[in-house]
């Protein structure tokens, strides 16, 4: 299964990696995205990934809270391209043979993916396009914008990026050059 792909996601997959007999609970989570963040409208997503090095910590993340919780599986898949209000950004499953272990896997899960994948989000909305958990150093107040804003002055964008809690992107990784704001 590719984990990181810019084909739609489900969770029947997930469900089918992580059921087992012994799986009395099976937990899920879908991170859909939405029309506002942060008091400003959103149309429209991208996700970019460095993707083999997302693949690799994904892998490395699903080992460790299998590690660390007896009898858990976990799967994840994360989308990335253009995506729309309402499409799913992130697909996460969890069983475990009673429904607390499955619950708390799927939530080290997705708060994981979300602190550690190196996935970079830049949102569009009506004042245009903008990286998402980043700030300029260069400008950092110059243009009203609070941190973990970015902004969109047609250089390339610094920093790391995405998430509601926090960055989504591996210790001060730069969103991709290949999409500049």
């Amino acid at each position: 299964m590719t984990r990181i792909r810019a084909e739609p996601l489900g969770l029947d997959e997930l469900i089918a990696a992580v059921s087992h007999p012994g799986a009395g609970g099976i937990a899920t989570f879908l991170g859909a995205v939405r029309d506002v963040n942060e008091g400003r409208s959103v149309t429209l997503l991208e996700y970019e990934a460095y993707g083999t090095m997302a693949e690799a910590e994904l892998e490395r993340i699903l080992s460790e809270i299998a590690a660390e919780i007896p009898g858990v599986r976990v799967a994840a898949t994360h989308r990335v391209g253009a995506l729309r209000v309402g499409d799913v950004a992130v697909a996460c499953a969890a069983s475990a043979p009673h429904r607390g272990e499955a619950f708390r896997g799927c939530r080290l899960l997705i708060d994981r993916i979300k602190e550690r994948l190196p996935i970079w989000k830049r949102e569009h909305g009506p004042d245009g396009p903008y990286w998402v958990g980043w700030e300029d150093a260069r400008c950092a107040g110059e243009h009203g914008h609070e941190a973990p804003r970015g902004h969109a002055h047609g250089e390339e964008p610094h920093g790391h990026a995405h998430g509601d809690e926090g960055p989504h992107g591996h210790g001060g990784a730069a969103p991709p050059a290949s999409a500049g704001a």
